[in-house]
């Protein structure tokens, strides 16, 4: 990670994989990422979209859907004497909190595969290390474990009330920004990030056909209490059902999901904190936990 000079603090990606020139010259595009395998577009240039399923995803390139961005427009500046305040304040709580930006930028996987950088409030220390994060991400992908997240057993890297932030969504509120950039919606499949993107089998990469979301169907339906796989299925099952009206459930639903959460956390918090032995027992039940996947502190 480095730090910028416009006071955001910016994860690395790795470098994006260029498309075959030829294939866009001569109006053709390869299937499941065959170089030898190809389909002919209509007109030269865009693909035929009978058959946006065959290629890869990062062929993909497209717009929302028009009564989405009416809608997360409309959402946000009727709610922004809501969040502008609790954003502010939140940002000041990071200032005295923790040396450093208050904003944290990372590269996502966005809209049909284009790249773009994602904002939040910084909840680690600066220059932390992201790699044991990677790791245990990597085995939850990989296993039938439901998506607890690493600093529900106590995470060092975390500054102080970032696991407030983190329970409560308020780590997310920048990403009305990149709502309102079009780059994200307020409904839909969280964007993940490239390295996990390129681990996923060709099935689950279509869950990039819908806008990322601030907010979505797994969200308010288990989120971390489901396996990878159970996610994927649930962000599939919304694309299959996008509608103005699924939007509308999703928002109202989100919410009180966040308070059940947030006491959740807290519940949790007090009763790894409630005295010194479970105190000093936090970090080894960490450790072990990680060591029993396989994954390197």
């Amino acid at each position: 990670m480095r730090k910028r000079r416009n006071g955001f603090q910016q994860a690395s990606a790795t470098s994006r994989p260029t498309a075959v020139s030829s294939a866009r010259k001569n109006g053709r595009f390869p299937v499941n990422g065959q170089a030898k395998t190809w389909v002919a577009s209509r007109n030269g240039h865009e693909p035929d979209v009978a058959l946006l399923h065959l290629m890869p995803v990062d062929e993909l390139r497209g717009r929302f859907p028009r009564w989405k961005r009416v809608l997360d427009i409309s959402c946000i500046l009727i709610a922004l004497p809501c969040w502008l305040p609790v954003m502010l304040l939140v940002m000041g709580m990071i200032r005295l909190n923790s040396r450093g930006p208050v904003f944290y930028r990372q590269q996502r996987i966005g809209y049909r595969g284009k790249r773009f950088m994602l904002f939040k409030f910084r909840t680690m220390h600066v220059n932390a290390k992201t790699r044991t994060h990677e790791d245990y991400f990597a085995s939850l992908m990989r296993s039938q474990r439901p998506m607890t997240k690493l600093d529900a057993a106590d995470d060092s890297r975390l500054i102080p009330g970032a696991r407030f932030l983190r329970a409560s969504g308020l780590d997310e509120l920048p990403q009305i920004f990149n709502v309102l950039r079009g780059e994200m919606t307020l409904v839909g499949p969280r964007p993940c990030l490239p390295n996990e993107f390129e681990r996923y089998e060709l099935w689950q990469q279509r869950r990039v056909y819908a806008p990322p979301g601030l907010t979505g169907y797994w969200q308010v339906n288990g989120k971390n209490k489901t396996t990878f796989n159970e996610m994927i299925a649930m962000d599939c099952l919304y694309i299959d059902k996008m509608s103005l009206w699924v939007d509308f459930s999703v928002l109202l639903k989100t919410l009180p999901v966040l308070v059940m959460e947030t006491s959740e956390a807290w519940q949790r918090f007090r009763a790894r904190h409630g005295s010194a032995t479970g105190r000093q027992q936090r970090r080894p039940q960490l450790n072990q936990s990680l060591n029993q996947m396989g994954i390197e502190q």
